[in-house]
């Protein structure tokens, strides 16, 4: 090998040497900078003894060579109601973690709250210490406690009513007895598990207030969960069914909002004034062979708003029926169907229907149905359906239905439709919107917000321009 070929082979061989060796040799210099993906790590509300979502952090190491962890600690050690995993190992404390040139770990991060006297939410906090280099930083951990009561997969056998100083929390389901009632006042939140159903066989009288209503949701109260449809199941009333309550009353989040199946000895099976029903999967309401009387009433953001099946006795009076496709239901179903018949199973069974539908609003977008008020009748029953002084969207009226000065297709120009924020406002946005003022005089003289109607020319849906 010539002279300079080996020079040239030998400087190459050096430099690789020497840049292998600056690369893997360890930093000691306090200027040496280690960086967190975030300085902090915040847990939306938690009930106390349930676990929370895990969130986590990296540490990274930007430098050019290898650099030590002196330390990863949990500050509260064992006895934090957070719970760490440190670079992959169940521990609140991690020494001489070693880190190569621009490599980084995971620090993941869950918390357990412990139950307390107070009936307040409370703030619990802790911190990680990061040690290296004679140089301390903190990540700094907070979660927002709340307690409760907690209900597992309970039948109440004897009328029962509940106290709004706590949430409940509702796991497994639970289910009220034949002949028996439960009372839920005003202000009491209930937060259902993913398999929990509220499952009605006797009475429920939920009565909230303009100010304090009663709130039937999920469990998960993290942000991704807190807007997040099908979080659990929803509300059953069942064949035994009778004399059901639901006033001021919000029921989020679930894959069926109300189901109410079969007849009652006293009418209606479920009366239902001045509630929100919204952000659900399935249907709304979904009624069958059964009887509802539903006022000033909000139903928006379902797979279809409302269902009726097989007939019955129902009325709608200044409810809103309203759909916006977005980035958690997209919508396939019509906001509302009107049916004499029930298809399942391969069996057809049918009902008389005698529906009313009075100063109405039924509206939808963003979904694929040709119609968003769809009717189906089979002659081996009766259909009666009359719509009065209602806004609908439909290319043709809805069949088999009497109308009296209803508004086809034209936009209700509600307040405020934001679906890239997944922001609604249902209330009439304008005064020159076409509801305004179109409705037939009733006797609800007060509107979802319990504010004043316009007795003589009321608006038309759940709300009152003010």
């Amino acid at each position: 090998m010539s002279r300079s070929v080996f020079s040239l082979v030998l400087f190459f061989a050096v430099s690789v040497f020497f840049f292998s060796c600056k690369k893997n040799d360890l930093i000691t210099s306090r200027d040496a900078s280690v960086y967190f993906s975030t300085d902090s790590l915040k847990f939306d509300t938690v009930f106390a003894s349930v676990g929370s979502v895990t969130k986590s952090f990296k540490i990274f190491n930007n430098n050019n060579g290898r650099l030590k962890l002196d330390r990863v600690k949990l500050m509260g050690g064992n006895s934090s109601s957070f719970r760490t995993n440190i670079n992959g190992a169940a521990t609140y404390e991690m020494n001489d973690v070693e880190l190569e040139a621009n490599d980084s770990i995971y620090v993941f991060v869950t918390v357990t709250i412990d139950p307390n006297a107070t009936q307040m939410p409370f703030i619990v906090s802790d911190s990680i210490l990061v040690e290296y280099n004679s140089n301390s930083k903190y990540v700094q951990l907070e979660a927002f406690g709340k307690n409760a009561r907690f209900l597992r997969g309970e039948t109440l056998s004897q009328n029962t009513s509940f106290d709004n100083s706590l949430p409940y929390v509702i796991l497994d389901g639970l289910r009220v007895d034949t002949g028996v009632s439960l009372t839920i006042p005003a202000g009491t939140e209930l937060y259902f598990h993913a398999n929990s159903p509220l499952i009605i066989d006797g009475s429920l009288n939920a009565a909230g207030t303009v100010t304090n209503p009663v709130l039937f949701t999920g469990d998960r109260l993290d942000e991704y969960y807190r807007d997040l449809p099908g979080s659990w199941p929803g509300i059953y009333f069942r064949g035994s069914s009778e004399s059901n309550t639901l006033k001021f009353c919000h029921i989020i989040n679930a894959y069926q909002g109300i189901v109410a199946s079969g007849p009652s000895p006293t009418l209606p099976k479920i009366n239902v004034e001045q509630c929100e029903i919204r952000n659900i999967y399935d249907a709304g309401l979904y009624l069958v062979a059964t009887s509802a009387n539903v006022s000033n009433t909000l139903i928006a953001n379902c797979g279809s708003n409302l269902v009726i099946r097989q007939g019955g006795d129902h009325s709608f009076t200044h409810c809103t029926f309203a759909s916006y496709s977005n980035f958690n239901v997209f919508r396939t179903e019509p906001v509302v169907s009107v049916y004499n018949y029930n298809d399942a199973d391969g069996f057809r069974t049918t009902g008389d229907l005698n529906a009313t539908f009075t100063n109405c609003i039924i509206w939808g977008e963003g979904g694929i149905a040709d119609s968003e008020f769809v009717t189906g009748k089979d002659d081996n029953a009766g259909f009666s359906l009359t719509v009065n002084h209602s806004l609908y969207r439909a290319p043709a009226p809805p069949a088999n239905a009497t109308l009296i000065s209803t508004i086809s297709n034209s936009d209700p120009l509600f307040d405020s439709i934001d679906v890239f924020n997944n922001y609604y406002d249902f209330r009439i946005g304008s005064e020159f919107a076409p509801g305004k003022d179109a409705g037939a005089p009733t006797p609800l003289l007060k509107d979802l917000d319990d504010e004043n109607r316009n007795v003589g020319a009321p608006d038309l849906g759940a709300y009152e321009k003010q």
